[in-house]
């Protein structure tokens, strides 16, 4: 059971993610939307929504909290990296075809275990 729900959870980030990405590529090109970053607020608001609903009501995953200064900076710090990672993809959607944004997407395991093998992770 454990192992379906797990392939399920990834199916689901997978084809939503693919779903927010063509829906935005469409409200800023083919509709003429002008607001990128409003798009960014959508998608934070949205993720934190559904977040919370996971955590309390759903239990999927445990609360936890924040046991440190260093950990809260930690967090905010990814959280901010995030942000900033939709404002520019969402921004790049207006120049970018969608299948040149997924191909750089999918670099970033590659790119990611480069800075681990050299950073001695």
């Amino acid at each position: 059971m454990s192992r379906l729900f797990n392939v399920c959870l990834i199916a689901s980030w997978y084809s939503s993610n693919i779903g927010v990405l063509l829906l935005n590529k469409y409200l800023l090109t083919n509709y003429g939307f002008k607001y990128p970053i409003f798009l960014t607020l959508c998608h934070m608001m949205a993720c934190s929504l559904l977040s919370y609903i996971s955590i309390s009501w759903l239990k999927i995953v445990p609360l936890q909290t924040i046991r440190s200064r260093s950990q809260f900076l930690k967090i905010s710090a990814l959280g901010v990296i995030f942000c900033s990672s939709v404002v520019t993809g969402n921004v790049s959607l207006r120049y970018l075809p969608v299948s040149f944004n997924q191909a750089v997407g999918a670099t970033t395991p590659f790119f990611h275990c480069s800075f681990c093998i050299f950073a001695d992770i």
